[in-house]
């Protein structure tokens, strides 16, 4: 009963889709849950390319008509500049629009397409060790109390923040990244304002510090997330409860505060801190890291879901052919494939934090053909090697900043 080919760990947009994946392959597959869905989940404006990943996973027909806040680029604002990005207009072939989604619905709809294309889908069952003699197997806690063990040829751990394998196997290292921290929540926004588009994340940068950044993604039905994004020590600075805080931010961005002049905030305030993480390695013996489980950036160009995504086909297509018996390389076929496109999203994050792609997003007079390049990686197709600003990003990004200022 507890035996399968793959045992995932975590429900979220990677273990869901790896699931699917696997069980339409013809794999046995069970998906352990710690959570009960659905629940509250943050990174809610999709990338393009996440399209791609869910018409493999045979999934995208559901989140097409759920009913989504439609998504075609993003608007960035600097006190009195602006600039917006269509991903219609892009370098690379492909899909040009997607969703932005609350998180709760959006994770809770794959799992159960995951469990309709024959994945065995669990719910609060808690990983508590992992073993690999011979074989691979969780010990994990059920709904009721008791301890039971989950056996299996491989596992694949999607669980996000959870980073249950990096935690249990001593995987994780520093990501390099200053501590930053995000407080968000969602309102009724109320926002009647005729330049607003609702068919774009908006990105606001603070006037008096270029590191601290918001976000405001529209949802259905007059709703959003709100949140903001800066280094530990500021936020700390700032003191008061976590609403307060949200608020007086929102308030300091002219254009936010504009917007949100008469939002309901209805929602409890949350925050996530020193969500940067990296791993000495992806994967070992009897198990791989997907998504957030192996390493997350920022949340700044709203890359987590497309690199999670992304994580489960490449490891799913490794998986097969290691079941079917052949000698797989992990790290080459996997984790450095892997690493390419995430490499890229962090030479972007790098570059918006110390200010390089900041000039490049809001220089005056683009060239059309560059800014389809930048569209394109900010659309999420970060592994697009015929894109320039794929390969040798930050070094490209130094010079175009540079040529951006003069």
């Amino acid at each position: 009963m507890n035996d399968s080919d793959v045992l995932i760990i975590g429900a979220g947009p990677s273990g869901a889709v790896a699931g699917a994946l696997l069980a339409q392959a013809g794999r046995s597959v069970t998906v352990l849950e710690r959570q009960k869905f659905p629940r509250f989940s943050i990174g809610e404006s999709l990338l393009p390319q996440s399209m791609e990943f869910l018409e493999r996973a045979q999934m995208l027909r559901a989140v097409v008509e759920a009913g989504y806040q439609y998504k075609n680029g993003a608007a960035f604002v600097r006190g009195e500049r602006r600039s917006s990005f269509d991903f219609r207009d892009k370098h690379t072939v492909g899909w040009g629009t997607t969703y932005q989604v609350v998180r709760a619905d959006f994770d809770n709809l794959l799992a159960q397409e995951s469990a309709r294309r024959g994945a065995r889908v669990l719910f609060e069952h808690e990983i508590l060790e992992f073993e690999n003699n011979g074989s691979a197997s969780l010990v994990v806690k059920t709904p009721d109390g008791a301890v039971t063990k989950f056996r299996a040829k491989f596992v694949l751990d999607g669980s996000g923040f959870g980073r249950v394998l990096p935690r249990l196997l001593n995987l994780e290292r520093p990501s390099g990244f200053p501590l930053r921290r995000s407080i968000f929540t969602h309102v009724a926004d109320h926002i009647d304002a005729p330049d607003h588009d609702r068919a774009k994340i908006l990105v606001a940068v603070h006037p008096d510090h270029q590191d601290v950044w918001y976000w405001l993604i529209p949802f259905p039905r007059g709703r959003c997330s709100v949140g903001v994004v800066a280094r530990d020590d500021f936020l700390e600075a700032r003191g008061g409860e976590l609403d307060t805080r949200l608020k007086t931010l929102l308030g300091e961005e002219p254009t936010l505060a504009r917007l949100l002049a008469r939002a309901e905030f209805d929602t409890p305030v949350r925050e996530i801190r020193g969500y940067a993480a990296d791993v000495i390695r992806m994967s070992g013996p009897g198990f791989a890291l997907l998504g957030n489980a192996g390493e997350f950036l920022d949340p700044v160009f709203s890359s987590g879901v497309t690199i999670a995504m992304k994580s489960a086909v490449l490891a799913c297509e490794v998986l097969g052919r290691m079941l079917d018996g052949e000698s797989v390389d992990w790290d080459a076929e996997f984790a450095q494939p892997l690493k390419r496109g995430v490499d890229t999203f962090r030479a972007f994050v790098e570059g918006w934090y110390d200010g390089r792609l900041q000039d490049i997003v809001f220089a005056a007079n683009p060239n059309p053909r560059i800014k389809q390049m930048i569209c394109a990686v900010l659309a999420g197709y970060a592994w697009d090697d015929t894109n320039p600003y794929v390969e040798g990003t930050a070094r490209r990004i130094t010079a175009l900043a540079k040529a951006c200022r003069e």
